[in-house]
């Protein structure tokens, strides 16, 4: 066994001069309070901004599901536990397996709710 490490990268790594800018995503809690074929209400204790794309993992009964969400509106409420931020999302081009998934989710929740 050789003591060096060894070189896994598929191809060589090229030195950026400038400044070239990304984002990291990172899941963070949320709170399903509204949910629909079309969007979401969520309750998040941070920020987001109107029009911006998010990546949101639903989990609905049995299911994960991860979907493509448009911040529509978003408002702020100051708590005694801190900021509650609550946004409205628009899914963006959900899958046939998110919108069946959804559909079924719906139809549980308001025949456990007693038809709300």
């Amino acid at each position: 066994m050789s003591s060096t490490p060894s070189n896994t990268r598929d191809g060589k790594r090229v030195p950026l001069h400038g400044r070239v800018e990304g984002e990291v995503m990172v899941f963070q809690p949320m709170l399903l309070k509204e949910i629909s074929l079309r969007g979401a209400l969520v309750e998040t204790r941070f920020p987001m901004h109107l029009n911006s794309l998010h990546d949101l993992r639903l989990r609905l009964a049995d299911r994960s599901l991860v979907v493509k969400g448009r911040v529509v509106h978003t408002q702020a409420e100051d708590t005694v536990g801190g900021v509650v931020y609550s946004t409205g999302v628009e899914f963006v081009e959900p899958s046939e397996h998110v919108t069946l998934a959804l559909v079924e989710f719906l139809e549980f929740a308001q025949a456990s709710s007693g038809g709300v």
